[in-house]
């Protein structure tokens, strides 16, 4: 029989069985050490010759065996054994060697030199620690190699980064079946051409060797600590690169743990941006919120919830989270419970629960006030709204209603409630629309603005940003799951540009905006330099270690095809009517002033609207948008898309009536 067929059958024994195992074998180890420490200190080969030394070899494992286990020897898994397990074994051994000399102290046994008591602690030490890390190099090593090391299907990484994050990520993966590391590519000079973790370090020039010589496929990004701009500079580099790059997560992430391969991740779309967020200002984000009742509407959607989590930061009196998607309140509610340390603290200290689920539609205006009174709620963010361009489009009804009267219900039971403070997350596409969501949102900023207009004791303010990485539609995960089924790529138009922002950061701005607000502003937040979509769809497969199959490579892997935009969709956003923005106490934040129309000209037209409603007059929508929005350009065929709403709206009441009829004749 093998070495190696042994090495596979003892790996098939019991848990036990393996304990069992590895104690005969340390009992037997132990007895080695005392006789070498007797031939080593006497110079001879040594024969115990009376049967008081036999008793003292005998009396061996007796002492060591209950020591070692109340150490944890026999728990710690040997091919994964590390510094701490070692660290044990030399305590257990120390504990052990001093038993057995104090043994001998006392019972004054006479022959046996006192320097073989430290003698036998150092040879137990090697020789019980030495065998293990020879057990763990022959079976995390070894039996890989002619294992899973040798499955073509083992993919060949480089490791950026030659820190400890890198060095740790390398330990991971020498024992996957899934990775091989060959070796660490990293800036710093002085690491070249040393080994780290037994791989060799090498400078970025060296990568293109790499992939050719080693059949490197993969390069993990282990630089948590690095800052975004950095990473980007790296991911730039490496994107020529025929690799998939991944990286780990940041140092935030990571903390309190050993990195493993399941942080391994797809580069984050920020990564590309080049841009490091801005660190909120503290006084601004508790303004509002720090020991007031908050409440969030929308608080399911992708902004509401991440607003949400931020709030719950700044340790809120209570937190209401207003949603009428029943599944979205109870997903958002369950994390935030679940997640939220204070929430038992301050059930214990209030004998309320800290967070609080209301299911109600914004329409619903006196089930807004009931909770706003209920709760004593002194600050709102309104997040619910539609806000899918192309839906929106083919459902002008439903956005006018959602987005501009849920606005307006919203709006009169926070003035009705007395609630301090009322921000509306609002949308880049509010500025010359093209669109029914953007000009539905900008009616909405009107209607806050009129209403700031009458000095209520509530301060109204809005707040404009572009596209929010990770929310829902968005083009990132489109994207990623288009390649990973081996596409094509679809982009609207190859000159379509977007700003791009984290949602994290975007709710912080939005937060620490509101803390600003004096009535009526417009805040615009500073979302950076625009992206490209068609360079952005480029990247992602590059850096998916795929090439583009276009004219130029028709043996290319991912192509990208271009569908024409949508209904209502613009070239590029902007975040200002005017030229006319502020700076405000935060670098990211500007406030814009802009022509606002009186409370009783937004009366006027929310009346018109609700006529419109009652007529189901498509029409006259469409002209009052054209009439009271600045700039608005429909860039499609909007009667087509209002008389097939009008046509389903009769359609349904068909139906209702025809119900009617047959309920009577029944």
């Amino acid at each position: 029989m093998t070495v190696q067929k042994i090495t596979k059958k003892f790996l098939r024994l019991s848990r036990f069985h393996k304990q069992a195992l590895i104690a005969l074998t340390d009992s037997a180890l132990l007895i080695i050490a005392l006789w070498s420490a007797f031939s080593l200190r006497l110079g001879v080969f040594y024969l115990p010759t009376s049967v008081s030394i036999n008793l003292l070899f005998a009396a061996i494992p007796i002492i060591a065996i209950p020591i070692f286990i109340r150490f944890g020897l026999y728990r710690a898994i040997i091919r994964y054994i590390g510094f701490k397990a070692l660290w044990a074994v030399v305590q257990a051994v120390s504990m052990y060697a001093m038993i057995w000399g104090l043994l001998i102290v006392f019972t004054r046994e006479i022959g046996v030199p006192r320097s073989v008591i430290l003698i036998n602690w150092i040879v137990a030490i090697l020789l019980i620690g030495g065998t293990r890390m020879i057990a763990r190099w022959w079976l995390a090593g070894v039996l890989t190699d002619t294992g899973a090391r040798n499955n073509s299907s083992r993919t060949r990484v480089v490791i950026y980064g030659a820190g400890s994050a890198g060095v740790q990520l390398a330990t991971a993966l020498s024992y996957s079946s899934e990775y091989r590391p060959v070796a660490f590519i990293d800036d710093k000079s002085e690491l070249h051409n040393t080994h780290v973790n037994s791989l060799k370090v090498y400078p970025f020039n060296y990568l293109q060797r790499l992939i050719e010589e080693s059949n490197v496929e993969e390069v993990l990004l282990a630089l948590p600590t690095a800052s975004r701009a950095r990473r980007n500079r790296i991911i730039e580099q490496l994107e020529p690169f025929p690799v998939h790059v991944r990286t780990l997560p940041g140092m935030a992430e990571i903390a309190g743990g050993q990195v493993k391969i399941d942080d391994i991740k797809e580069v984050e779309i920020e990564d590309l941006l080049g841009r490091d967020p801005v660190a909120p200002y503290k006084n601004l984000l508790d303004e509002n919120i720090r020991a007031k009742v908050v409440m969030v509407t929308g608080a399911g959607g992708s902004i509401g919830s991440e607003l949400c989590r931020q709030i719950l930061l700044q340790k809120p009196e209570r937190l209401i989270l207003f949603e009428q998607n029943e599944y979205a309140l109870y997903s958002i509610e369950s994390e935030l419970s679940t997640n939220c340390s204070l929430c038992a603290e301050h059930y214990k200290t209030y004998g309320v629960h800290h967070i609080v689920p209301i299911l109600g539609s914004v329409l619903d205006q006196s089930r807004l006030e009931d909770v706003c009174k209920t709760f004593k709620v002194q600050t709102i963010y309104h997040a619910a709204a539609y806000k899918h361009v192309p839906l929106v489009e083919k459902n002008p009804f439903e956005a006018i209603k959602n987005n501009i009267y849920g606005t307006y219900h919203a709006a009169q039971a926070a003035v009705n409630s007395a609630v301090d403070t009322f921000l509306l997350i609002s949308t880049d596409k509010a500025v010359r629309p093209t669109n029914i969501m953007g000009a539905s949102k900008r009616f909405a900023e009107l209607v806050l603005q009129g209403l700031a207009n009458e000095n209520t004791a509530t301060r109204f303010s809005m707040v404009r940003f572009g596209n929010v990485l990770g929310s829902s539609g968005s083009v990132v995960p489109l994207f990623r799951s288009q390649i990973q089924k081996g596409g094509p790529v679809t982009v609207t138009h190859p000159e379509i540009i977007r700003y791009f922002m984290t949602i994290p950061e975007a709710a912080q701005l939005v937060i620490q905006a509101g803390a600003m607000g004096t009535g009526g502003d417009v805040f615009v937040l500073d979302m950076g330099e625009p992206v490209k979509i068609s360079d952005l769809a480029r990247k992602m497969v590059h850096l998916s270690g795929l090439t583009i199959k276009d004219d130029e490579n028709p043996e290319g892997d991912i192509s990208i095809i271009y569908t024409g935009l949508r209904p209502g969709e613009k070239l590029y956003e902007e975040l200002l009517i005017g030229d006319n923005a502020t700076g405000t106490r935060h670098p990211r934040i500007l406030t814009a002033q802009e022509e606002a129309l009186g409370w009783s000209e937004v009366k006027s037209y929310l009346d018109k609207f609700e006529a419109a409603f009652m007529n189901s007059d498509c029409e006259m929508i469409r002209n009052l948008l054209l009439e009271v929005i600045s700039g608005y350009k429909p860039e499609t065929n909007i009667e087509d898309l209002l008389w097939k709403e009008k046509q389903l709206q009769q359609n349904l009441k068909s139906v209702v009536q025809l119900k009617d009829f047959k309920d009577k004749a029944v």
